[in-house]
């Protein structure tokens, strides 16, 4: 009995200490989930440790390939995959930081080589082959009616033709377009593929263009004084719908109070050589051009009806508008297809264009609230159906050829990302799931429970709480703060790759003897349009560290938490109230990992500061005291810095400024800076060195000698 206990202790034992972080970081994450537009084709990338490739799969049984073959953790993200419409060839680009805030399409050089890599398109045929590039450049525009395809170089367009026939490099030198002041973006082909219609940005303006092949001169749509985008044809080509917002300028304004940006849908007739307002936004906090991305999503799978995705009634819904021959609208106010407090994510038009499958955090339970499940809806009326539910996630869906058939990105608590197949009738299949690695610690990962959290100011906050001995025993702790502040995190593996990292980061600190808060505070998403704006936030009043506090207290409290050993960190501005916290509150904090966040709202050299402003001076005193340098004399707890020498979202010298500060009054400083990466750990090794610097910072500082 003693041997049979002892060989049972030590194979448990053996067994936990496969749970390394390098472990549970080494799954496959999938993204970019696109099809051909007959719906008999798939394309989508995996990222594998930081190796990424293009698979593809194909109607009946959609049995998934590996179409590329890189093999290097360089850095290198692929994005923007697409299928053309013969169905021939795959597309893609490589390189940048399309995250990034500036520089995106700047060379990135992570894995230390000789020379960066510029941002490419490449092709491959569908059928696999070699891998071609196509043009320098970004946003690939494949014609709908040629194999060819339209590109941004140097931020103007270029035409490439799509072949297969010549040997690596270039097939034939991509042909300009034409050259115009701004920076181009959006391009959009007409049915007919005669056309091309773009956005041009000119500082504080922006126009719509439109193209004729063949022709020597650019056509511009209804220009004005107003920031004119996202421009998206009928599908007869007669029509062209674009979004008309405010431009930037006027008398200086104050700088505390929110901006508001109205905006209307115009379509512009090309017959008749006139626009007009299909809709306007009520002006409105909710009506003003703040939908998640800064911009509002144009779908127009009808002559007779449009859709747009938008944030007015508070949440951010799919909407629809009947539309007349004439481009104007049948009626007053525009239909809303996705009724209810939750936000819509992602929405992709089915095959034959009559619905929608969206997804988003709807659902009965408290609890769906931190999910993503699916829905469908016509596209003409509110019909929604809730297609999937229960303790998972799904995302991404798109429609396939077979009726009812649709493939989408599926993941729970402990199965990691996956691209799922779900046919209208039988059981769903995986497409990705031979490629989880067998260290991979599946059954080991916990279920995180959701909490909700009273603020100090009484506003009701969302957490995770990660603890595998579901509080029997008095451990050390954790608060996690996201980034963004524009994110949610959720209860399972996230739709973003960058939060399945820190959702694997978490399970290893709760496996490592931690028990782990993260909150979705105030500024977030996926709560309704009052907590994402709310009034004073950021560097004017950082309100959300009402919710940092209230957390760490919340843990404080906890028979099962060891309330002298709370550390906290986050990153960007997880990183920035990471700071708050420990400048504030080093009594409640007692150690943090700050990851590239903001100090000092007043020492950004990105910021403008309009000296003329009514409040100018008020609204840099605020900023000041947002910042954790304003609070740095009671800044006591010992703090890990790290930070990415090639970070465009954050400078550099906001960590450097921070730690000079601290090393002259003496207070403990560790520091990690990795090179040539960027604010989102591109390289798989660095993201695994910043997450083991982590944890083993949190395991020196908290843990029992």
């Amino acid at each position: 009995m003693t041997r049979l206990l002892f060989l049972l202790l030590f194979t448990t034992s053996a067994f936990a200490q496969n749970f390394t972080l390098e472990a549970v970081k080494s799954f496959p994450f999938p993204s970019d989930l696109g099809r051909s537009k007959k719906g008999d084709k798939l394309a989508w990338v995996i990222n594998e440790k930081g190796i990424r490739n293009v698979y593809v799969a194909q109607a009946p049984d959609f049995e998934a390939r590996k179409l590329t073959d890189y093999d290097q953790d360089d850095g290198q993200e692929i994005t923007s995959v697409s299928i053309s419409d013969s169905g021939n060839w795959v597309l893609f680009v490589r390189g940048g930081d399309h995250s990034a805030e500036v520089d995106e399409l700047r060379p990135l050089n992570p894995s230390g080589a000789l020379l960066p890599q510029n941002v490419k398109v490449f092709q491959v045929a569908f059928t696999g082959g070699p891998v071609m590039p196509v043009s320098e450049g970004d946003e690939p525009a494949i014609s709908p009616t040629k194999d060819a395809a339209a590109v941004i170089r140097d931020g103007q367009p270029w035409l490439a033709e799509l072949d297969t026939t010549g040997s690596d490099g270039y097939i034939e030198e991509p042909t300009r377009l034409f050259k115009t002041r701004g920076v181009v973006s959006k391009l959009q082909w007409s049915p007919d593929g005669e056309k091309l219609a773009f956005e041009v940005n000119r500082d504080e303006r922006s126009f719509i263009g439109v193209l004729t092949l063949g022709s020597n001169q650019i056509k511009w749509i209804d220009p004005s004084f107003a920031k004119d985008s996202n421009p998206r044809w009928s599908p007869s080509g007669k029509q062209l719908a674009f979004i008309r917002s405010n431009a930037l300028g006027g008398s200086i304004d104050s700088l505390t109070s929110k901006k508001k940006s109205f905006w209307s849908i115009r379509v512009f007739d090309m017959a008749a050589d006139s626009a007009k307002t299909l809709w306007s936004a009520p002006k409105t906090n909710k009506g003003s051009l703040i939908y998640p991305g800064g911009e509002v999503k144009l779908f127009w799978p009808k002559d007779q009806t449009l859709n747009f995705l938008s944030y007015h009634d508070g949440w951010p819904h799919l909407y629809a508008i009947t539309t007349t021959a004439s481009g104007t609208s049948t009626s007053s106010s525009p239909t809303l297809l996705t009724p209810g407090n939750f936000a819509v994510e992602h929405a992709n038009l089915s095959v034959d264009g009559n619905y929608f499958l969206f997804d988003g955090n709807m659902g009965t339970e408290a609890v769906d609230k931190d999910h993503r499940h699916l829905g469908k809806v016509s596209i003409d009326k509110a019909d929604m159906q809730v297609l999937t539910n229960g303790a998972g996630n799904e995302w991404s869906a798109v429609s396939l050829n077979t009726e009812g058939e649709i493939a989408y990105i599926s993941s729970t608590f402990q199965k990691a990302p996956q691209v799922l197949l779900l046919p209208k009738s039988g059981t769903k299949k995986s497409l990705t799931g031979n490629l989880i690695s067998s260290v991979f610690p599946e059954n080991l990962i916990i279920e995180p429970k959701q909490v909700t959290i009273k603020s100090l100011d009484g506003l009701s906050i969302s957490g995770q709480l990660y603890d595998n001995s579901n509080g029997t025993s008095k451990k050390p702790a954790i608060l996690y703060l996201h980034g963004g502040p524009t994110q949610q995190l959720l209860l399972g593996w996230h739709d973003v790759n960058y939060y399945s990292d820190v959702y694997a980061m978490n399970q290893y600190l709760a496996n490592a003897g931690f028990v782990v808060l993260s909150i979705n505070y105030r500024s977030g998403t996926g709560y309704g349009h009052e907590f994402q704006y709310p009034k004073l936030s950021g560097n004017l009043g950082a309100y959300e560290y009402l919710d940092v506090k209230a957390a760490g207290e919340w843990l404080s409290k906890q028979s099962f938490v060891e309330a002298k050993k709370i550390g906290l960190f986050g990153e960007s501005h997880g990183g920035y109230l990471t700071a708050l916290g420990l400048a504030r509150d080093s009594k409640l904090f007692a150690a943090g990992v700050d990851i590239h966040g903001m100090h000092d709202w007043t020492n950004d050299p990105r910021l403008d500061k309009q000296n003329r402003a009514p409040d100018g001076e008020w609204a840099t005193d605020l900023s000041y005291l947002s910042s954790p340098v304003s609070a740095i004399s009671t800044w006591k707890s010992p703090t890990l810095f790290i930070h990415a020498d090639d970070d465009r979202d954050i400078p550099f010298h906001q960590s450097v400024d921070i730690i000079n500060r601290l090393l002259k009054r003496k207070v403990p400083v560790e520091t990690l800076v990795i090179v040539d990466d960027t604010h989102h750990w591109l390289k798989f090794s660095n993201s695994l060195k910043v997450m083991s610097e982590t944890a083993d910072f949190f395991k020196k500082k908290l843990m029992k000698k």
